[in-house]
């Protein structure tokens, strides 16, 4: 059986983020004030400030390509270039003529895509004189990731992690730990929005949405602190390109390019990461018909289900209000295993972009999502994050589907990370105890009743 794996040279690891936003056919809505629901002016976001400048400017930079700091491209050395690997055993076990090539983000330290952000704010937020960090994770991954990029720069962390996962997932809380961070389950008692949320509901599980609210409000709190997020903004999708960089100059190296690219989303980082440096070529008709496939939990249908509204990107409404899909500020997911995909609204770069008819999405179950995941363990040896699980599901439906039709088609999974932390919900799959969970339309309603109101 032949192996291919494509690797790039230290030296050759892209030296610039990709910025979209200039190549856009339309331009992204503007983000809009949570008091007074007037569009941020670029010049001052938002009162006070929630990230360091430099941040700021990226969130809403015209800039195509933004350097990476050498500081931050030293970092990223100790783990990036990742490799692009050929699915050859895979493809034999799905007897498809497809090609099925992945990029793999779970070889670095915290075992996902996340250090490609978390070390970068880390390192401006340092740079600027900032002594501590607050911020929100859902399954993990993120919360582990700023932990460790804090550690790099000397920085405090406080995370709030979504109780749920807080009591599924420990060992996501040791890694944070031992990187000197600082986690509480959300709601927490520690602020008046986890206290408010607590008296109500003493049982609940929380949601990337509470969490939000505490790290944010923690956050204008302290004089030395600012907000850190994982996914959904645009400087987080920014910084995510050296995903999608690194993997062109790959599949140059694979004489190949993708017919289509899937990937997991829930805020949309790791996927966008990887498809935006695809997209363009897209959007220029260089590559008119390529698929670029959007995959999300049917337990947290954001895309499929979610109208294109404005809402808060946070429960207690103290983040920015966004254009995006979404399934109201106030919804509380099922404590489904994949823990990073249950926010309730979309980045509103890809929801922008889903509009505009450049991507699609799909929604599956969680019980197939495993079944993909052990197919895929069996075959290439990865054991993948829950998350990467949905991505694995839609390229092995599409490599079938070339089976059937005879289509020799390329594909491209963006590969979020491993799932050395998530063996618990492999557990649950394979004695059989795993159960899917749909969100019912009438949740879907009564969600939304709630959303800002903005025309």
């Amino acid at each position: 059986m032949e192996e291919t794996r494509f690797m790039l040279a230290e030296k050759e690891m892209p030296t610039h983020w990709y910025n979209i936003l200039p190549d856009l056919p339309e331009p992204l809505p503007p983000m809009r004030h949570p008091v007074t629901q007037e569009p941020c002016p670029v010049d001052m976001p938002l009162p006070p400030p929630l990230f360091p400048d430099a941040i700021n400017r990226q969130e809403f930079g015209a800039d195509r390509w933004v350097e990476i700091p050498d500081e931050v491209q030293a970092i990223y050395r100790t783990w990036r270039p990742t490799p692009l690997q050929r699915a050859h055993r895979l493809e034999a076990a799905l007897d498809t003529p497809a090609r099925i090539y992945y990029k793999y983000e779970g070889t670095s330290q915290a075992g996902s895509h996340k250090p490609n952000t978390a070390v970068a704010q880390a390192y401006y937020c340092k740079k600027e004189g900032v002594s501590r960090l607050a911020t929100e994770t859902g399954a993990g991954q993120w919360g582990s990731a700023l932990s460790m990029g804090c550690a790099f720069f000397g920085l405090e962390c406080k995370v709030y992690m979504v109780k749920a996962s807080y009591y599924q997932k420990p060992y996501r809380r040791n890694l944070m730990e031992t990187w000197g961070a600082t986690i509480v389950p959300s709601p927490s008692p520690d602020t008046e929005v986890g206290r408010s949320i607590l008296k109500d509901d003493p049982e609940c599980s929380g949601s990337l949405g509470i969490a939000i609210s505490e790290a944010i409000e923690d956050a204008f709190a302290h004089d030395d602190t600012k907000y850190s997020i994982g996914s959904v903004a645009n400087h987080v999708l920014l910084h995510q390109t050296i995903i999608g960089e690194e993997t062109r100059r790959q599949m140059e190296l694979a004489d190949a390019y993708p017919d289509v690219i899937v990937g997991n989303v829930g805020g949309g980082s790791n996927f966008a990461g990887q498809f935006l440096p695809w997209v363009k070529d897209k959007m220029n008709g260089k590559k008119p018909d390529m698929q670029i496939i959007c995959v999300e939990p049917e337990a947290c249908p954001t895309m499929t289900k979610g109208p294109y509204a404005w809402d808060y990107g946070d429960s207690a409404g103290l983040a920015p209000i966004l254009k995006m899909h979404t399934l109201g500020h106030g919804f509380i997911p099922a404590p489904v295993h994949a823990g990073g995909l249950r926010y309730h609204g979309m980045a509103p770069i890809i929801c922008h972009l889903y509009r505009l008819g450049f991507v699609e999405a799909r929604a599956v179950h969680q019980t197939a999502t495993f079944e993909a995941g052990v197919r895929f363990a069996r075959t290439e040896g990865i054991i993948s994050a829950p998350e990467s699980c949905h991505g694995i599901k839609v390229g092995i439906d599409e490599a079938l589907q070339c089976r059937e039709a005879g289509e020799a088609k390329t594909i491209l999974i963006a590969h979020s990370g491993h799932g050395h932390f998530d063996l618990a919900a492999y557990d649950e799959y394979l004695s059989g105890r795993l159960q899917d969970y749909e969100y019912p339309k009438e949740a879907v309603i009564a969600a939304l009743a709630d959303l800002p109101g903005v025309e």
